[in-house]
C-alpha cells in the first residue's frame, strides 16, 4: 500500500509538472501591440531573439508610396496602412530609425507583375501571435500563413485552382543602399544577397550583404528573373528561363546583379494547392545561409517549425508567472516580456561564425553574438531585467560587447550587424558593463571591460565614444559653443557613465579611480542655474546661453542644450545623485514642487528614455512613497493597453517594456551602475519569478500583493517576514529573497 502511495503521489507530482510546463504564456502575447501611435514594431513571426523574422510589409502602397528614401519609415508594418507588397525577411523591430525590411516574397494570381504598385493588395483576416501571423490577400484569394525559427522565415501559401506567381522581390526595403545579386540553383532553389546597412540614413558607404538562400516546396511550369524594367523569361531568354520540360541549360547558373531585381515562379494549379518557402539568411555568407537552412528548418513543415517556435517562447515567457483577474493586464505584461526577447537579436550563425566589426572578416564565437545594441535606451533599466530574467543572455550580450571592442577598439554606442552607427550621445556601454557586475554577473573578462572604459573615459583625442571629452575634463561640462550635439544632455551622460564606472572601480579595489569618477559624476551642478531654476546651457568662457527656453526641444523640435527633450525633461536626470540634486534643489518641498509642476504643466514624456524614472522619484521625499504608486499606476493605465496604439511611443527595442514589466511587478532599477530597486505597487495580485539557478542560489521569487486595491497598496511591505522601510533594496537581497509581501 506504501508503494502506491509513493507511486500515486509520484504521478500527481508529474502530473503538476507537466501541466505547468504545457501551460501556453503565448495566448497572453498580442503582437499588434505597438504597430501603431509610432510604437515601431511589427506583428510578424519570429523566434526568440531571431535573426530571421518574416512580416508583412505594408509601408510601400500608393497611400506613402516608398521609392527608396521618399519618407522616413523605420518599420515594415504600420496598423493603420491597408496595402500590402509583400513579406519582408529581415526587419528590426521597435528602433526610431529604418534600415532592413528586404528579402520579400509575395504570392499572386494571374498575370504576372512584378512592380509593387500593381501586384500590391489590400487584405483582411491579420492573426498574429507569438511565431506566426497570417493574412488574407484580397485580390488573390490566397492566405498567407509566416512562421520562422532562428535564421529561417518560413511561409505557406494556399493557392485557389489557376494560374498563380511566386515572387522573391530584392528591390525593396526601408532605406537607400543600392545592389543585389541572385540565381537559381534549380527551379527550386534560389540564392543572392541584398545590400544593407544606412541606418537613418547615414553612412551608405558602410553598406554590407545580408546572404539568403530561398527553397520552394513545387516545382513550377516557368520561372525567371526582373531587373527593373524588363522582365526574362522562358524562350524569350532561355539561359534564365524553363519551361518544366526542357533541360536546364549551363548558362542558366548565371549571376544577376542589378538594384530593382528579383525573382519568380509561375504555376497553374488544377486544384487548391499550398506552397511553402523557407528562406534562410546569414551575414557571412551563402553557404553559411544554405546552412542554417539546413540545420534549423531542413525538410521540417510549417506546422513543425511553428510548434518548435511556439515551445521556444513559451520557455521564455514562462520565466515570470503572474495571477490576477485582468485578461488585458496579463496581455500587455507578456507582450512587453515578448518584445524584450526580440532584441538585442543573434547575429552568429548555426555554426558560430559571424562578421567581425571594421573589416567584416569572418570569426566565430563559442557563446552567442548580440547585435542590435540601441544603448542609450536600454542601458537605463533593459539590461538590468535581462541581469534578472535571463542572466545567460545578458552574459552573451556583455561578452558581444566586449568582442566588439576586440576589434573596432572602442566599445559600442549603437551597433547592428557589425557596424558602429554612432547614434545618440553619451557612453552607455560603461553603464551595462559596471550595472551587469554589480548584480553580480561577473563570469567576463572584467579587467578587459574595465580598461575599455576608462580609454573611452579618458581619452582626450580622437575619441569617438564621447565628444567633447577634453572639455569635459577641464571644465565639468560640455560647452554650447563646442559643436557637440546636445550639450547638457551629453554632460548629464558623462555623469551617469563616470558614475558607474566609480561604482565598479570600488568593487574591484581601485579607490584612486572611484574617488575620481565619483568626483567627475557630479560635474552636473556646474550646469545648475538658481535663476531659472533648471540645468542650462553653458558657454565655454562659464557665461550662461541666452535666450533660454526650458520648453524648446520636446517632441524632437531643436534645442542648442538637449538631445530628443527639453530642460523640464532632463532636469531630474540624476539617478545616481538624488540626494544631491534634491539639495542643489533647495530642499524637499522645493524638489517636491518641481516634480509636480513637472507632471501637472504636461511635461513628463513617457514616450522617451531621459525622464521615464521620474515617477519613482517621490519614494525619496518623505511621506511621499504614495505619489510614485498613484503615477506608476496612472501611467500604466494610460500609455499600456491591450491595442495597436498600445504603446506610448517608440518601443526602444524593449526599453519602454522593460519600463512597463518593472512598473507591474512593483518595483524598478533606479540607478543604473548600481545593482539596487526601489518599490511602487505590484499591478496583480501575485508575480512568481522563477531565477537561473546557475547564477543565483535561489530558485524562485515571490511578490504577494494583498492588498483589496493593487494600485492602492500601503507603503508597507516585508520579505520573507521582516518588514522594510529604506527606499533602495538591493539585487541581493532582491533574489535571495523567497517572498515579499506588499500589504
Amino acid at each position: 500500500m506504501n508503494y502506491l502511495k509513493v507511486a500515486l503521489f509520484v504521478a500527481l507530482c508529474f502530473g503538476f509538472v507537466a501541466t505547468a510546463q504545457q501551460k501556453d504564456y503565448t495566448q497572453y502575447v498580442n503582437p499588434f501591440i505597438g504597430t501603431s501611435n509610432f510604437g515601431a514594431t511589427h506583428p510578424g513571426a519570429i523566434a526568440p531573439r531571431g535573426m530571421a523574422s518574416v512580416s508583412p510589409f505594408n509601408v510601400a502602397g500608393p497611400q506613402n508610396v516608398l521609392e527608396k528614401d521618399s519618407r522616413w519609415l523605420s518599420n515594415p508594418y504600420v496598423n493603420e496602412n491597408t496595402f500590402l507588397t509583400g513579406f519582408s525577411h529581415l526587419n528590426m523591430s521597435g528602433v526610431g530609425c529604418p534600415d532592413l525590411g528586404v528579402i520579400l516574397s509575395m504570392p499572386t494570381t494571374g498575370e504576372l507583375k512584378t512592380a509593387h504598385l500593381e501586384y500590391g493588395t489590400t487584405y483582411k483576416n491579420e492573426e498574429a501571435k507569438p511565431g506566426y501571423y497570417s493574412v488574407d490577400l484580397d485580390k488573390y484569394d490566397v492566405k498567407t500563413e509566416l512562421t520562422a525559427s532562428t535564421r529561417v522565415g518560413v511561409s505557406r501559401y494556399s493557392f485557389p485552382a489557376g494560374k498563380a506567381n511566386l515572387l522573391l522581390n530584392l528591390g525593396l526595403g526601408l532605406t537607400n543602399e543600392h545592389g543585389a545579386m541572385l540565381k537559381f540553383n534549380s527551379p527550386t532553389e534560389i540564392e543572392g544577397y541584398r545590400m544593407v546597412g544606412s541606418f537613418c540614413y547615414n553612412n551608405a558607404e558602410s553598406a554590407y550583404p545580408v546572404y539568403f538562400v530561398a527553397r520552394i516546396s513545387e516545382a513550377p511550369q516557368n520561372f525567371g528573373i526582373w531587373d527593373k524594367p524588363a522582365t526574362y523569361e522562358g524562350v524569350e531568354a532561355q539561359w534564365m528561363g524553363y519551361n518544366g520540360k526542357t533541360r536546364l541549360k549551363e548558362q542558366f547558373m548565371r549571376e544577376v546583379v542589378g538594384d530593382s531585381i528579383g525573382a519568380y515562379v509561375q504555376y497553374d494549379f488544377e486544384k487548391p494547392t499550398q506552397v511553402v518557402m523557407k528562406i534562410g539568411v546569414s551575414y557571412v555568407s551563402i553557404a553559411n545561409a544554405r546552412e542554417n537552412l539546413d540545420k534549423e528548418v531542413g525538410d521540417a513543415s510549417f506546422d513543425e517549425v511553428y510548434e518548435q517556435t511556439k515551445k521556444a517562447w513559451n520557455d521564455k515567457l514562462s520565466v515570470v508567472e503572474v495571477e490576477g483577474d485582468d485578461a488585458d493586464d496579463k496581455t500587455i505584461f507578456y507582450t512587453g516580456l515578448y518584445h524584450t526577447q526580440i532584441a538585442p537579436s543573434i547575429l552568429n550563425d548555426s555554426n558560430g561564425e559571424y562578421p567581425a566589426m571594421k573589416t567584416r572578416a569572418t570569426k566565430k564565437t563559442d557563446g552567442t553574438r548580440y547585435t542590435v545594441f540601441s544603448l542609450w535606451d536600454t542601458y537605463r533599466n533593459y539590461h538590468q531585467l535581462m541581469s534578472l530574467l535571463y542572466p545567460q543572455e545578458q552574459l552573451d550580450m556583455v561578452n558581444s560587447m566586449l568582442e566588439i571592442y576586440d576589434q573596432n577598439d572602442w566599445l559600442p554606442k549603437w551597433e547592428l550587424n557589425a557596424t558602429e552607427t554612432f547614434t545618440m550621445v553619451g557612453d552607455p556601454a560603461a553603464v551595462v558593463l559596471a550595472d551587469t557586475y554589480q548584480r553580480g554577473i561577473t563570469d567576463f573578462d572584467v579587467e578587459k571591460a574595465y580598461s575599455a572604459m576608462l580609454k573611452s573615459a579618458d581619452a582626450k583625442e580622437n575619441n569617438p565614444l564621447r565628444p567633447g571629452i577634453a572639455e569635459y575634463i577641464d571644465k565639468g561640462y560640455v560647452s554650447v559653443d563646442s559643436d557637440v550635439a546636445g550639450p547638457v544632455s551629453t554632460t548629464q551622460e558623462y555623469n551617469i557613465a563616470d558614475f558607474s564606472i566609480a561604482q565598479l572601480a570600488e568593487a574591484l579595489g581601485k579607490k584612486e579611480d572611484a574617488k575620481r569618477f565619483t568626483k567627475r559624476a557630479l560635474s552636473y551642478k556646474k550646469l545648475f542655474n538658481k535663476t531659472s531654476g533648471f540645468l542650462q546651457p553653458k558657454m565655454s568662457d562659464g557665461t550662461w546661453y541666452e535666450p533660454f527656453d526650458p520648453l524648446a526641444g520636446a517632441n524632437f523640435t531643436e534645442n542648442p542644450g538637449f538631445i530628443e527633450g527639453n530642460a523640464w525633461q532632463y532636469l531630474f536626470m540624476q539617478p545616481h545623485d538624488i540626494k544631491g540634486m534634491i539639495k542643489m534643489m533647495g530642499g524637499a518641498k522645493k524638489f517636491e514642487a518641481k516634480l509636480d509642476a513637472l507632471f501637472a504643466e504636461d511635461q513628463f514624456d513617457m514616450a522617451n528614455e531621459p525622464d521615464i524614472a521620474y515617477p519613482f522619484l517621490y519614494n525619496y521625499l518623505p511621506g511621499k512613497s504614495y505619489k510614485t504608486r498613484e503615477k506608476v499606476a496612472d501611467l500604466i493605465d494610460t500609455y499600456f493597453t491591450n491595442k495597436p496604439a498600445g504603446l506610448p511611443g517608440n518601443e526602444d527595442t524593449g526599453t519602454m517594456s522593460a519600463w512597463l514589466i518593472y512598473a507591474m511587478m512593483g518595483f524598478y532599477p533606479m540607478t543604473p551602475g548600481e545593482a539596487t530597486y526601489t518599490l511602487s505597487a505590484p499591478q496583480f495580485n501575485k508575480v512568481t519569478i522563477h531565477l537561473n539557478s546557475d547564477f543565483y542560489a535561489n530558485d524562485t521569487l515571490v511578490i504577494q500583493n494583498v492588498s483589496e486595491n493593487p494600485t492602492k497598496v500601503s507603503a508597507g511591505f516585508s520579505i520573507d517576514g521582516k518588514s522594510i522601510k529604506k527606499q533602495a533594496i538591493t539585487h541581493k537581497e532582491w533574489v535571495n529573497a523567497r517572498e515579499v509581501i506588499f500589504e
